[in-house]
Protein backbone atom coordinates (compact mmCIF):
# COMPACT_ATOMS: atom_id res chain seq x y z
CA UNK A 1 0.00 0.00 0.00
CA UNK A 2 1.29 3.39 -1.15
CA UNK A 3 1.35 6.57 1.28
CA UNK A 4 2.63 10.11 1.17
CA UNK A 5 2.93 12.15 3.88
CA UNK A 6 5.08 15.17 4.77
CA UNK A 7 7.47 15.47 8.51
CA UNK A 8 7.50 18.54 10.91
CA UNK A 9 9.75 20.15 8.58
CA UNK A 10 8.16 19.80 5.33
CA UNK A 11 10.19 17.10 3.83
CA UNK A 12 7.83 14.84 1.65
CA UNK A 13 8.18 10.98 2.80
CA UNK A 14 7.08 8.56 0.11
CA UNK A 15 6.22 5.00 1.36
CA UNK A 16 4.71 1.51 0.39
CA UNK A 17 4.61 -1.07 2.80
CA UNK A 18 5.21 -4.45 1.42
CA UNK A 19 4.12 -7.06 4.43
CA UNK A 20 5.01 -10.24 2.70
CA UNK A 21 9.21 -9.58 3.50
CA UNK A 22 11.39 -8.54 5.74
CA UNK A 23 13.56 -6.07 4.36
CA UNK A 24 13.03 -2.35 4.58
CA UNK A 25 14.86 0.41 2.66
CA UNK A 26 14.77 3.86 3.11
CA UNK A 27 16.54 6.52 0.37
CA UNK A 28 17.29 9.81 0.91
CA UNK A 29 17.24 11.42 -2.72
CA UNK A 30 18.43 14.99 -3.06
CA UNK A 31 18.00 16.52 -6.37
CA UNK A 32 21.36 17.59 -7.69
CA UNK A 33 23.39 15.92 -9.76
CA UNK A 34 26.08 17.14 -12.30
CA UNK A 35 23.92 18.79 -14.22
CA UNK A 36 23.22 21.25 -11.76
CA UNK A 37 27.81 21.39 -11.20
CA UNK A 38 29.44 24.65 -12.16
CA UNK A 39 32.27 23.28 -14.97
CA UNK A 40 35.54 24.22 -12.20
CA UNK A 41 33.38 21.82 -9.52
CA UNK A 42 32.66 19.24 -11.82
CA UNK A 43 32.19 16.13 -9.65
CA UNK A 44 31.52 17.63 -6.44
CA UNK A 45 28.17 15.53 -5.92
CA UNK A 46 29.98 12.32 -6.33
CA UNK A 47 33.11 13.35 -4.79
CA UNK A 48 30.74 14.46 -1.20
CA UNK A 49 28.93 11.23 -1.68
CA UNK A 50 32.03 9.73 -1.15
CA UNK A 51 32.74 11.81 1.90
CA UNK A 52 30.00 11.02 3.83
CA UNK A 53 30.64 7.90 4.93
CA UNK A 54 33.88 9.02 6.25
CA UNK A 55 32.94 9.50 9.75
CA UNK A 56 30.14 11.74 11.62
CA UNK A 57 30.55 13.42 15.01
CA UNK A 58 29.58 10.24 17.04
CA UNK A 59 31.16 7.31 14.48
CA UNK A 60 34.76 6.68 12.72
CA UNK A 61 34.41 5.80 9.13
CA UNK A 62 35.42 2.32 10.77
CA UNK A 63 32.48 2.37 13.35
CA UNK A 64 29.96 2.90 10.35
CA UNK A 65 31.19 0.30 8.26
CA UNK A 66 31.29 -2.34 11.48
CA UNK A 67 27.62 -1.30 12.29
CA UNK A 68 26.45 -2.01 9.00
CA UNK A 69 27.71 -5.21 8.60
CA UNK A 70 26.89 -6.12 13.00
CA UNK A 71 23.14 -5.36 11.02
CA UNK A 72 23.72 -8.00 7.81
CA UNK A 73 22.40 -5.03 5.74
CA UNK A 74 23.67 -2.48 3.45
CA UNK A 75 24.65 1.30 3.54
CA UNK A 76 25.51 2.87 0.39
CA UNK A 77 25.16 5.79 -1.73
CA UNK A 78 24.98 6.40 -5.88
CA UNK A 79 24.62 10.09 -7.84
CA UNK A 80 23.69 10.45 -11.17
CA UNK A 81 23.21 13.58 -13.08
CA UNK A 82 20.18 15.28 -11.61
CA UNK A 83 20.28 13.19 -8.11
CA UNK A 84 22.09 12.02 -5.16
CA UNK A 85 20.74 9.27 -3.26
CA UNK A 86 21.71 7.97 -0.23
CA UNK A 87 19.92 4.97 1.45
CA UNK A 88 20.05 2.00 3.83
CA UNK A 89 18.76 -1.79 3.76
CA UNK A 90 18.04 -3.90 6.79
CA UNK A 91 15.78 -6.66 8.22
CA UNK A 92 12.72 -4.94 9.59
CA UNK A 93 14.21 -5.87 13.28
CA UNK A 94 16.54 -3.59 12.91
CA UNK A 95 14.71 -0.81 11.54
CA UNK A 96 15.02 1.95 14.19
CA UNK A 97 18.76 1.39 14.12
CA UNK A 98 19.16 1.44 10.44
CA UNK A 99 17.01 4.98 10.12
CA UNK A 100 19.22 6.52 12.89
CA UNK A 101 22.38 5.13 11.30
CA UNK A 102 21.78 6.51 7.91
CA UNK A 103 20.18 9.73 9.76
CA UNK A 104 23.55 10.59 11.41
CA UNK A 105 25.33 9.59 8.24
CA UNK A 106 23.50 12.16 6.28
CA UNK A 107 23.27 14.74 8.93
CA UNK A 108 26.26 14.37 11.09
CA UNK A 109 29.31 13.54 8.86
CA UNK A 110 32.26 15.71 9.43
CA UNK A 111 34.43 15.27 6.29
CA UNK A 112 37.74 15.17 7.62
CA UNK A 113 39.96 17.04 5.88
CA UNK A 114 43.04 13.92 5.76
CA UNK A 115 40.12 12.18 3.99
CA UNK A 116 39.21 14.39 1.68
CA UNK A 117 43.00 14.16 0.07
CA UNK A 118 42.44 10.00 0.39
CA UNK A 119 39.65 10.60 -1.74
CA UNK A 120 40.84 12.55 -4.33
CA UNK A 121 43.18 9.48 -5.28
CA UNK A 122 40.72 7.03 -4.73
CA UNK A 123 37.96 8.82 -7.52
CA UNK A 124 40.70 9.63 -9.89
CA UNK A 125 41.55 5.71 -9.76
CA UNK A 126 38.13 5.45 -10.07
CA UNK A 127 38.18 7.98 -13.42
CA UNK A 128 40.94 5.50 -14.95
CA UNK A 129 38.87 2.52 -14.58
CA UNK A 130 35.98 4.24 -16.56
CA UNK A 131 38.58 5.46 -19.43
CA UNK A 132 39.21 1.78 -19.49
CA UNK A 133 36.02 0.74 -20.12
CA UNK A 134 35.41 1.68 -23.33
CA UNK A 135 31.89 0.71 -23.59
CA UNK A 136 31.18 2.80 -20.58
CA UNK A 137 33.20 5.42 -21.36
CA UNK A 138 31.98 6.52 -24.78
CA UNK A 139 28.63 6.97 -23.05
CA UNK A 140 30.29 9.89 -21.21
CA UNK A 141 31.73 10.99 -24.41
CA UNK A 142 28.87 10.95 -26.11
CA UNK A 143 26.59 13.40 -23.40
CA UNK A 144 29.63 16.19 -23.88
CA UNK A 145 29.22 15.56 -27.85
CA UNK A 146 25.43 16.50 -27.21
CA UNK A 147 24.99 18.55 -24.54
CA UNK A 148 28.75 20.26 -24.75
CA UNK A 149 31.11 21.03 -21.16
CA UNK A 150 28.58 21.78 -18.68
CA UNK A 151 25.18 20.72 -17.27
CA UNK A 152 24.25 17.29 -18.57
CA UNK A 153 27.74 17.25 -20.91
CA UNK A 154 29.32 16.68 -17.78
CA UNK A 155 30.59 13.12 -16.19
CA UNK A 156 29.08 12.65 -13.35
CA UNK A 157 32.59 11.64 -12.10
CA UNK A 158 33.99 14.65 -12.71
CA UNK A 159 37.81 15.72 -14.09
CA UNK A 160 40.96 15.36 -12.53
CA UNK A 161 41.80 18.96 -12.71
CA UNK A 162 38.33 20.10 -10.96
CA UNK A 163 38.70 16.83 -8.13
CA UNK A 164 42.77 17.89 -7.09
CA UNK A 165 41.53 21.30 -6.14
CA UNK A 166 38.48 20.51 -4.17
CA UNK A 167 38.40 21.24 -0.25
CA UNK A 168 36.35 21.31 2.77
CA UNK A 169 34.66 24.36 2.39
CA UNK A 170 33.36 23.35 -1.07
CA UNK A 171 31.86 20.80 0.02
CA UNK A 172 30.30 22.39 2.90
CA UNK A 173 29.03 25.04 0.84
CA UNK A 174 27.93 22.58 -1.97
CA UNK A 175 25.58 21.08 1.40
CA UNK A 176 24.23 24.44 2.62
CA UNK A 177 22.69 25.18 -1.39
CA UNK A 178 21.38 22.34 -2.32
CA UNK A 179 20.88 19.44 0.68
CA UNK A 180 17.85 20.86 1.92
CA UNK A 181 14.06 20.33 2.64
CA UNK A 182 13.07 22.04 -0.96
CA UNK A 183 15.37 19.81 -2.74
CA UNK A 184 15.02 16.19 -0.70
CA UNK A 185 12.20 13.41 -0.91
CA UNK A 186 12.48 10.75 1.33
CA UNK A 187 11.17 7.42 0.08
CA UNK A 188 10.71 4.18 2.14
CA UNK A 189 9.60 0.70 1.24
CA UNK A 190 9.45 -2.93 2.40
CA UNK A 191 7.45 -4.04 5.84
CA UNK A 192 7.10 -1.29 7.25
CA UNK A 193 4.00 0.69 9.33
CA UNK A 194 3.36 4.52 8.10
CA UNK A 195 2.77 6.19 11.40
CA UNK A 196 5.85 4.16 12.59
CA UNK A 197 8.35 5.41 10.02
CA UNK A 198 6.81 9.19 9.85
CA UNK A 199 7.73 8.76 13.88
CA UNK A 200 10.97 7.61 13.46
CA UNK A 201 12.01 9.63 10.43
CA UNK A 202 10.33 12.61 12.32
CA UNK A 203 12.85 12.09 15.46
CA UNK A 204 15.64 11.70 13.21
CA UNK A 205 14.92 14.34 10.20
CA UNK A 206 12.76 16.08 10.97
CA UNK A 207 14.83 19.00 12.29
CA UNK A 208 16.80 19.41 9.09
CA UNK A 209 15.87 23.53 8.14
CA UNK A 210 18.79 24.20 5.93
CA UNK A 211 17.99 26.03 2.53
CA UNK A 212 18.34 24.77 -0.81
CA UNK A 213 18.07 26.70 -4.31
CA UNK A 214 15.89 24.44 -6.13
CA UNK A 215 15.98 25.00 -10.37
CA UNK A 216 16.94 23.88 -13.57
CA UNK A 217 16.99 26.78 -15.51
CA UNK A 218 16.41 26.68 -19.48
CA UNK A 219 16.68 23.41 -21.29
CA UNK A 220 19.72 22.64 -22.50
CA UNK A 221 20.10 23.08 -26.67
CA UNK A 222 20.91 19.78 -28.12
CA UNK A 223 24.01 19.48 -30.39
CA UNK A 224 23.82 17.88 -34.20
CA UNK A 225 27.79 17.20 -34.35
CA UNK A 226 29.71 14.16 -35.21
CA UNK A 227 32.89 13.20 -32.88
CA UNK A 228 35.65 10.75 -33.40
CA UNK A 229 37.46 10.36 -30.34
CA UNK A 230 40.89 8.51 -31.71
CA UNK A 231 42.43 5.77 -29.69
CA UNK A 232 43.65 2.94 -30.71
CA UNK A 233 41.50 -0.19 -29.58
CA UNK A 234 40.77 -3.56 -30.77
CA UNK A 235 36.96 -2.79 -31.25
CA UNK A 236 35.52 1.12 -32.06
CA UNK A 237 32.66 1.89 -29.43
CA UNK A 238 29.98 3.66 -31.43
CA UNK A 239 26.79 5.88 -30.03
CA UNK A 240 24.20 7.41 -31.85
CA UNK A 241 22.07 10.09 -30.15
CA UNK A 242 19.05 11.66 -31.50
CA UNK A 243 16.88 14.03 -29.57
CA UNK A 244 14.33 12.23 -26.84
CA UNK A 245 11.52 12.98 -24.46
CA UNK A 246 11.62 14.41 -20.90
CA UNK A 247 10.73 11.61 -18.44
CA UNK A 248 7.60 13.14 -17.58
CA UNK A 249 6.48 13.43 -20.88
CA UNK A 250 3.02 12.20 -21.40
CA UNK A 251 3.76 10.16 -24.62
CA UNK A 252 6.80 8.14 -22.33
CA UNK A 253 4.71 4.46 -22.66
CA UNK A 254 4.63 5.60 -26.39
CA UNK A 255 8.95 5.76 -26.57
CA UNK A 256 9.32 2.92 -24.45
CA UNK A 257 7.71 0.66 -26.45
CA UNK A 258 9.70 2.28 -29.52
CA UNK A 259 12.84 1.72 -28.27
CA UNK A 260 12.03 -1.70 -26.90
CA UNK A 261 11.29 -2.75 -31.05
CA UNK A 262 14.34 -0.61 -32.07
CA UNK A 263 16.86 -2.23 -29.62
CA UNK A 264 15.84 -3.19 -26.09
CA UNK A 265 16.51 -7.26 -25.66
CA UNK A 266 17.17 -9.78 -28.14
CA UNK A 267 14.06 -10.15 -30.03
CA UNK A 268 14.96 -6.48 -30.89
CA UNK A 269 15.66 -4.90 -34.87
CA UNK A 270 18.78 -4.05 -34.02
CA UNK A 271 20.53 -7.34 -31.95
CA UNK A 272 18.07 -9.78 -34.62
CA UNK A 273 19.62 -7.73 -37.92
CA UNK A 274 22.82 -6.57 -37.06
CA UNK A 275 24.00 -9.56 -34.46
CA UNK A 276 21.92 -12.16 -35.30
CA UNK A 277 21.69 -11.65 -39.40
CA UNK A 278 25.23 -10.33 -39.77
CA UNK A 279 27.46 -11.32 -36.99
CA UNK A 280 28.52 -7.06 -36.83
CA UNK A 281 28.56 -6.44 -33.41
CA UNK A 282 28.49 -8.56 -30.23
CA UNK A 283 27.09 -5.66 -28.23
CA UNK A 284 24.00 -3.82 -29.85
CA UNK A 285 21.41 -2.10 -28.11
CA UNK A 286 18.91 1.04 -27.73
CA UNK A 287 18.91 3.21 -25.16
CA UNK A 288 17.24 6.23 -23.03
CA UNK A 289 18.71 8.93 -21.16
CA UNK A 290 15.11 10.93 -19.71
CA UNK A 291 15.38 13.80 -17.70
CA UNK A 292 13.65 16.59 -16.07
CA UNK A 293 13.30 18.79 -19.56
CA UNK A 294 15.02 16.87 -22.39
CA UNK A 295 16.61 13.44 -23.00
CA UNK A 296 18.02 11.42 -25.48
CA UNK A 297 17.25 8.23 -27.69
CA UNK A 298 20.27 6.40 -28.23
CA UNK A 299 22.00 3.12 -29.88
CA UNK A 300 25.29 1.63 -28.48
CA UNK A 301 27.30 -0.68 -30.70
CA UNK A 302 30.59 -1.75 -30.17
CA UNK A 303 32.47 -3.47 -34.00
CA UNK A 304 35.08 -3.77 -35.67
CA UNK A 305 37.03 -0.12 -37.00
CA UNK A 306 36.38 -1.75 -40.33
CA UNK A 307 32.89 -2.31 -39.88
CA UNK A 308 31.72 0.69 -37.93
CA UNK A 309 30.18 2.78 -41.48
CA UNK A 310 28.18 -0.57 -42.19
CA UNK A 311 26.65 -0.79 -38.57
CA UNK A 312 26.05 2.68 -38.74
CA UNK A 313 24.41 2.29 -41.91
CA UNK A 314 22.47 -0.21 -40.75
CA UNK A 315 21.15 1.27 -37.06
CA UNK A 316 20.03 4.69 -39.47
CA UNK A 317 18.27 2.44 -41.69
CA UNK A 318 16.49 0.95 -38.85
CA UNK A 319 15.53 4.15 -37.26
CA UNK A 320 14.36 5.54 -40.44
CA UNK A 321 12.06 3.03 -41.69
CA UNK A 322 10.26 2.61 -37.69
CA UNK A 323 7.28 4.74 -38.94
CA UNK A 324 6.32 2.82 -42.24
CA UNK A 325 7.24 -0.92 -41.31
CA UNK A 326 6.56 -1.19 -37.02
CA UNK A 327 4.01 -4.09 -37.38
CA UNK A 328 1.30 -4.95 -34.91
CA UNK A 329 2.97 -7.83 -33.71
CA UNK A 330 5.82 -6.36 -32.70
CA UNK A 331 3.97 -3.60 -30.71
CA UNK A 332 2.42 -6.80 -29.08
CA UNK A 333 5.54 -8.57 -28.20
CA UNK A 334 6.93 -5.25 -26.90
CA UNK A 335 3.89 -4.62 -24.53
CA UNK A 336 4.80 -7.93 -22.86
CA UNK A 337 8.45 -7.86 -22.43
CA UNK A 338 8.17 -3.93 -20.91
CA UNK A 339 5.16 -4.83 -18.90
CA UNK A 340 7.51 -8.00 -17.84
CA UNK A 341 10.57 -5.91 -17.09
CA UNK A 342 8.58 -3.69 -15.16
CA UNK A 343 7.20 -6.26 -12.62
CA UNK A 344 10.00 -8.16 -12.11
CA UNK A 345 11.87 -5.08 -11.18
CA UNK A 346 9.30 -4.40 -9.05
CA UNK A 347 9.97 -7.79 -6.71
CA UNK A 348 12.81 -6.25 -4.93
CA UNK A 349 12.16 -3.41 -2.16
CA UNK A 350 15.29 -1.79 -3.24
CA UNK A 351 13.78 -1.21 -6.60
CA UNK A 352 10.55 0.05 -5.51
CA UNK A 353 12.30 2.43 -3.28
CA UNK A 354 13.68 3.90 -6.37
CA UNK A 355 10.58 3.54 -7.97
CA UNK A 356 8.25 5.55 -6.13
CA UNK A 357 11.20 8.20 -5.08
CA UNK A 358 11.91 8.91 -8.96
CA UNK A 359 7.82 9.15 -9.27
CA UNK A 360 7.57 11.67 -7.11
CA UNK A 361 10.99 13.72 -8.15
CA UNK A 362 10.00 13.58 -12.18
CA UNK A 363 5.64 13.04 -11.78
CA UNK A 364 4.78 14.96 -8.38
CA UNK A 365 2.21 11.56 -7.93
CA UNK A 366 2.46 7.62 -7.67
CA UNK A 367 1.60 5.38 -10.82
CA UNK A 368 0.77 1.94 -9.04
CA UNK A 369 1.88 -1.17 -11.61
CA UNK A 370 -1.49 -1.40 -12.36
CA UNK A 371 -1.74 1.87 -14.04
CA UNK A 372 1.68 1.58 -15.51
CA UNK A 373 0.38 -1.68 -16.93
CA UNK A 374 -3.00 0.22 -18.18
CA UNK A 375 -1.15 2.87 -19.95
CA UNK A 376 0.94 0.02 -21.50
CA UNK A 377 -1.94 -2.15 -22.99
CA UNK A 378 -3.91 1.49 -24.41
CA UNK A 379 -0.71 2.63 -27.11
CA UNK A 380 -1.76 1.71 -30.47
CA UNK A 381 0.42 1.12 -33.50
CA UNK A 382 -0.53 4.78 -34.86
CA UNK A 383 0.88 6.73 -31.57
CA UNK A 384 4.58 4.50 -32.00
CA UNK A 385 4.41 5.84 -35.71
CA UNK A 386 3.47 9.32 -34.99
CA UNK A 387 6.13 9.51 -32.17
CA UNK A 388 8.82 7.67 -34.75
CA UNK A 389 8.09 10.50 -37.65
CA UNK A 390 8.44 13.05 -34.83
CA UNK A 391 11.71 12.04 -33.03
CA UNK A 392 13.40 11.03 -36.08
CA UNK A 393 15.07 14.64 -37.65
CA UNK A 394 18.09 15.26 -39.40
CA UNK A 395 18.51 18.70 -36.86
CA UNK A 396 18.84 15.93 -34.09
CA UNK A 397 20.90 13.39 -34.48
CA UNK A 398 24.25 13.27 -33.04
CA UNK A 399 27.04 10.82 -33.17
CA UNK A 400 30.01 10.03 -31.27
CA UNK A 401 32.85 7.11 -31.62
CA UNK A 402 35.59 6.12 -29.53
CA UNK A 403 38.33 4.01 -31.58
CA UNK A 404 40.44 4.06 -34.38
CA UNK A 405 38.26 5.41 -37.17
CA UNK A 406 38.38 8.04 -39.44
CA UNK A 407 35.44 11.41 -39.10
CA UNK A 408 34.92 11.51 -42.58
CA UNK A 409 33.92 8.10 -43.04
CA UNK A 410 31.09 9.06 -40.00
CA UNK A 411 29.90 12.20 -41.75
CA UNK A 412 29.93 10.46 -45.70
CA UNK A 413 26.70 8.05 -43.86
CA UNK A 414 25.24 10.54 -41.94
CA UNK A 415 24.91 12.96 -45.28
CA UNK A 416 23.66 9.74 -47.66
CA UNK A 417 20.95 9.61 -44.99
CA UNK A 418 20.47 13.26 -44.07
CA UNK A 419 20.35 14.60 -48.31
Amino acid sequence: MFKKEHLTNGLPVVMESLKTIRSVVIGIWVKVGSRSEHPEKNGISHFLEHMFFKGTKKRSAKDISFEIDSLGGELNAFTSRENTTFYIKVLDEYLEKGVELLSDVFLNSTFPEEDIEKEKTVIKEEIKMVEDTPDDYVHDLTNQTIWGNSGLGQTVLGRRETIKVFTREDLISHIRKYYGTKDTVISCTGNIDHEHIISLLNKNLGHLRRGSEPGLGEPPQFRNRVEVYHKELSEAHLCLGIRGLPQPDRERYVFFLLNTILGAGVSSRLFQEIREKRGLAYAIYSFIASYHDTGVWGVYAGVSRKKVAEVLQLILKEIYSLKDTVTEAELVRAKNQLKGNIILGLESSSGRMNNIARQEIYYGRYYSPKEIIQGINAITLDQIRNLAERLVHREYCSVTVYGPVREDDIKGVLQLYHS
